[in-house]
């Protein structure tokens, strides 16, 4: 390289150079910052600046060094702009279905992909912790918690957090190969004595739903269990008769075990009139600073929007198994 494009390189570097790291001077009448690079460097003096760096006798490995420096200091000034999120996210979890899964130490799903590829484009961290879903929500209530996720949209999460949705979900009535007369409402299966409750502590499908459980508890037929995995149990041993859930969720727990798969073909859904289709998705907590919950959630939405969620949803989920308590909040491209 010629000597004349070397030096309107250089000039060009140093004063990319200087602007990042010279003071800030603010005019006080303006309130203008009147920060400026220095002056273009003369060529003699530019000359002696690169001849006189490290050994007089290898000038060409000198401006070698100088060149690797400079570009040193613009990745580590682009590295710190990544650094979106102040400080790292804590997530706690619980397995759901495969939107969540914990097995072996490992944590995996749906949630636990798009959040590490949120993490990729913002440079946040996410920090995972698996805990029983009842304990999630209570940290979450109690600002222990900066997402809660996944979630369905209710009044009472409403208060601590910042709802951003990814799909559609629907809770629906569930047995196993179950003859009996159809349940079309929660009322309804408050009325039916007959019919023993399984639940697991932690999930909420709305008021409607509370006040399904209290009546329930008072008359003595409600079984609650840490875990869908509980709930399997609880009805393949006659423990129980129905469930209340997504179906994505009890699906998504018998295909994880080989033992349980064969169940799939046995289930019985039937919707409830109380509990149509609603949103699903991430609460941001109000604990998080403002500029982290923006970051998300212009993160999350665009994701949401783009179709990736529900393109990771199919990854994980068999034809079949979802369809009828979840759907796409967007036309998927």
């Amino acid at each position: 390289m010629g000597e004349g494009k070397a030096s309107r390189g250089f000039d060009a570097l140093w004063r990319a150079a200087a602007l990042l790291i010279w003071p800030e001077t603010r005019d006080t009448r303006t309130g203008r910052d009147e920060r400026a690079p220095p002056p273009a460097v003369p060529a003699r003096e530019r000359k002696k600046m690169i001849t006189d760096f490290g050994r007089p006798d290898r000038p060409a490995r000198r401006r070698g060094w100088a060149w690797a420096g400079m570009a040193m200091g613009l990745v580590l000034v682009a590295t710190a702009a990544r650094a979106d999120c102040s400080r790292p996210i804590r997530v706690p979890i619980a397995p759901i279905g495969m939107s969540v899964v914990t097995s072996g130490g490992e944590v995996s799903g749906v949630y636990p992909d798009l959040l590490r590829k949120v993490a990729a484009e913002t440079g946040c961290q996410f920090d995972f912790g698996v805990v029983p879903r009842a304990r999630v929500e209570a940290m979450y209530a109690g600002g222990g918690a900066d997402l809660l996720v996944p979630a369905t949209r209710t009044t009472q999460r409403d208060l601590h957090g910042d709802f951003i949705p990814m799909m559609k979900a629907r809770a629906m009535l569930i047995s196993i190969s179950s003859d009996r007369a159809t349940v079309e409402s929660l009322a309804e299966l408050g009325e039916r004595r007959e019919l023993r409750v399984v639940v697991v502590r932690g999930f909420d499908y709305g008021e409607t739903y509370q006040q399904l459980l209290a009546t329930l508890k008072a008359q003595r037929r409600l079984v609650v269990e840490a875990d869908a995995a509980a709930v399997v149990r609880a009805l393949e041993r006659n423990l129980a008769d129905v469930t209340v859930m997504a179906p994505s969720i009890l699906a998504g727990t018998l295909l994880q075990d080989s033992k349980t798969r064969p169940l799939l073909d046995r289930l019985r859904l039937e919707p409830m009139a109380e509990l149509g289709w609603t949103d699903s998705g991430i609460y941001l907590s109000r604990h998080l600073p403002a500029k982290d919950r923006e970051v998300l959630s212009d993160a999350l939405e665009r994701n949401a929007r783009s179709g990736t969620v529900w393109k990771t949803l199919q990854k994980h989920y068999p034809a079949g198994s979802y369809e009828d308590g979840l759907k796409a909040i967007v036309t998927p491209r």
